[in-house]
């Protein structure tokens, strides 16, 4: 579980690094604030939340197939 959360988190804060790089950088405080009223492909301010979720299902799903096979070739 622990690691589960970590691994979400990290992917939070990559994709926000990445992606927001110079709204960090010159105005970091007014940017976390009007995330309320983003407009990121109409999904207003969950829109962080659901591309981190979705980046999570595509890293997830290799690692349960990666799983899967281990244990049915032991």
């Amino acid at each position: 579980m622990k690691k589960e959360l970590l691994i979400i988190i990290s992917i939070f804060i990559i994709l926000t690094i990445s992606i927001h790089y110079n709204e960090f950088l010159t105005h970091p405080f007014s940017h976390i604030l009007s995330l309320s009223k983003a407009g990121a492909c109409g999904l207003e301010g969950l829109h962080p939340f659901i591309f981190t979720f979705i980046v999570y299902i595509l890293i997830l799903i290799p690692r349960l197939l990666i799983k899967l096979f281990k244990r049915n070739s032991k």
